[in-house]
């Protein structure tokens, strides 16, 4: 189903200048922003807005609407023009104004956090791409579970030439091209320039061949031609592939002396040529000005989704009760009513049967024990499935072009698993969890930092989290990601210590809604830290007494994941030399620093000396253990080795620990 393709009774030129206009008059205002891309893409927004996207501006996040994703986010005005004339509640005349300023809902790029009718924050290149394909999949997903009739919308992308020299595009494409996810149609903004000139400076490759090596279908077009537009929109709405249309543009179309130059993209017109391009497209009305017949035209467009959505929530509503309640369920982001029950009976029995296992191993028992409760759950793994241990008996992969299962294969693309994971999870419906080597975040972090931006509740299971992981070598083993990406507004990481903390730690991750959790497991087996399988989740507040002292406490012993085991057999050491200490497990530094100050203070302590273990960088944990405190882990790169001998050789053992200790309290 798709919204009507008949033209409307305004003229495409007066639409198409009405956005122009605007777009160019919000950058000229705020004497900051990009009006290359709205004049020259005017007509490619203009003919899917008013001719094919199916959207309600009255519910403008209905499930069943088309997304549209503007890849190319720094052509934002040429959205919030279009989002303003069709009647998006809030986004008023004077919002565009105040483009780019603060609190307004026009930021410098589209956020989902902040404008409605925005699917996705945008703005580093090739993200909204990526991210788009994980938008179409979850389509794809929703359908095979609740049928075409509640699942039945495109995913439509505007992207530019950055966009797709992007190294993610690659991954992108080639993950969509080999699903083929026929829903996806992508524009390219095909204008041959770039900030630094002519593309030709730095590329020339063919992207119809491009895609269509990827599995695409592709052609190019003059994107200034309304019905060739239109046409080119039919073809691939009937593809059974993914789509490409590369619509040859004019960047800064109607500019006197900036149309198809670099001049154009990144800076306002300028008096001179703004009233150059305006002339050209024949508009005679004052900044900020739309006459009220073409107001009203973009206003019918608006006005034609509400039936469509109206029709959609008549079938909704027919549906199974127990389904009904299900799909609303899990659009709402409402997490299963079962789910805290078969997180206690798990804690309980692993408590009751303690086992000494990776916690990437440990992951995998909490995962067969969640799976069943959590149908929403969408698991996968940049092809490390067997390493990473997140595929459960009985979830069947998605293939192409079958997308009843729950486990995605996305190939060794982690950049394009982790931007497809929060389209999916923007989408609705799912909850996604996506695996690779904790090293390996690297590649990722751009995703991840949307998702921490965005709020977007996602998972990473990052496993082989340190030196622990032995041969392959200082190239996989992380030193200093777990200082980054604690650094990283609103993402929480956690590092548990056993198959209880680990438990508690995906407990917290799945039941977070306002942001992505990750959680870095081990390669090697842990021996268990507790041994208490009661209903309070101990992890909550990021760290807490594992291990009181025998007495006053001289030292206290913090530590994280796979070296709480050292900080207790380090205690026993120094309780054999008569020195109390007490161990706290820090599950998630994160966690443990947003709690109040006081509730921080009781924790750390009185003790004299305090000491952090883990086999990373130091960095961040002065805010436990202050300047003064001591540290045990690592100062540069690993090597490669067996990991027990490395622990040894890099001096991150319970006698280094007892050690330092006692060079304090006999100092």
């Amino acid at each position: 189903m798709t919204a009507s393709t008949d033209a409307p009774t305004v003229s495409h030129h007066e639409l198409a200048s009405a956005v122009r206009a605007l777009a160019i008059d919000g950058v000229e205002q705020a004497k900051s922003g990009h009006p290359g891309l709205p004049l020259g893409a005017a007509d490619i927004a203009t003919v899917l807005f008013t001719r094919f996207l199916k959207f309600d501006p009255a519910e403008p996040f209905w499930p069943d609407r088309d997304r549209f994703v503007l890849s190319a986010g720094h052509g934002s005005m040429l959205l919030y023009a279009i989002l303003h004339l069709i009647g998006i509640e809030g986004l008023t005349i004077d919002e565009l104004k105040r483009f780019r300023q603060l609190d307004s809902k026009t930021p410098g790029h589209p956020e989902h956090f902040m404008t409605p009718g925005i699917e996705t924050t945008t703005g580093p290149l090739g993200q909204g791409l990526a991210t788009s394909v994980g938008m179409a999949l979850a389509e794809r997903m929703l359908a095979a579970e609740f049928g075409e009739g509640i699942s039945d919308h495109r995913t439509y992308v505007l992207a530019s030439d950055g966009d797709l020299m992007e190294g993610v595009s690659q991954e992108a494409i080639a993950l969509a091209g080999h699903l083929q996810l026929s829903r996806l149609i992508v524009f390219h903004d095909d204008n041959g320039i770039s900030i630094d000139g002519p593309l030709s400076l730095a590329d020339s490759v063919d992207q119809v061949k491009r895609f269509e090596a990827a599995g695409w279908r592709a052609e190019r077009i003059d994107g200034h031609d309304p019905e060739a537009i239109a046409d080119a929109i039919r073809r691939a709405q009937d593809s059974d592939r993914p789509s490409l249309i590369a619509c040859r543009t004019t960047i800064g179309l109607g500019a006197p002396k900036k149309a198809g130059t670099s001049k154009a993209h990144g800076e306002p017109l300028g008096a001179e040529e703004l009233a150059g391009a305006k002339a050209s497209m024949g508009w005679t009305y004052p900044p900020f000005e739309v006459p009220e017949h073409i107001r009203r035209g973009w206003r019918v467009v608006g006005e034609r989704g509400a039936p469509l959505r109206a029709e959609w929530t008549r079938r909704a509503d027919a549906l199974d009760p127990d389904r009904k309640a299900e799909f609303g369920r899990r659009l709402n982001r409402e997490r299963p009513q079962r789910l805290g029950s078969v997180f206690a009976e798990l804690k309980a029995k692993l408590a009751r049967e303690p086992q000494t296992v990776a916690t990437r191993k440990a992951s995998e028992i909490v995962l067969e024990a969640v799976v069943p409760a959590m149908p929403e759950l969408v698991l996968g793994s940049a092809d490390l499935t067997p390493s990473n241990n997140t595929k459960t008996a009985g979830y069947d992969p998605i293939h192409p072009g079958s997308f009843g299962g729950r486990y995605i294969h996305y190939g060794i693309r982690e950049h394009a698993m982790a931007a497809a994971m929060n389209g999916i999870a923007l989408h609705g419906g799912f909850a996604p969890a996506g695996a690779t080597f904790m090293v390996f975040t690297d590649y990722a972090r751009p995703a991840i930092r949307i998702a921490a931006l965005a709020g977007i509740p996602v998972v990473y299971i990052m496993t082989h989290d340190s030196i622990g992981l032995g041969e392959d070598g200082p190239t996989h083993q992380p030193v200093e990601h777990l200082a980054a990406l604690r650094a990283m507004p609103n993402l929480t990481v956690y590092r548990p210590a056993d198959p209880i903390e680990t438990a508690e730690c995906w407990e917290l991750a799945l039941t977070r809604l306002d942001g992505p959790s990750l959680l870095a497991l081990s390669r090697q087996g842990l021996s268990p830290a507790r041994r208490d399988g009661g209903p309070e989740n101990r992890c909550a507040t990021g760290a807490y007494e594992l291990s009181p002292a025998e007495g006053e406490a001289v030292a206290t012993l913090f530590a994280s994941g796979s070296e709480v085991e050292i900080a207790l057999a380090a205690q026993a050491q120094l309780k054999e030399r008569g020195i109390a200490a007490r161990v706290v497990s820090v599950p998630s530094l994160d966690l443990f620093l947003a709690q109040p100050e006081e509730a921080r203070r009781a924790l750390v302590g009185e003790a004299r000396i305090k000491v952090a273990v883990e086999a990373a960088v130091r960095f961040g944990w002065d805010a436990v253990i202050g300047p003064e405190g001591h540290f045990v882990g690592m100062h540069g790169f690993g090597a490669s080795a067996p990991a027990k001998e490395l622990y040894r050789h890099f001096g991150i053992t319970a006698d280094a620990v007892a050690e330092q200790v006692l060079r304090s309290h006999n100092g």
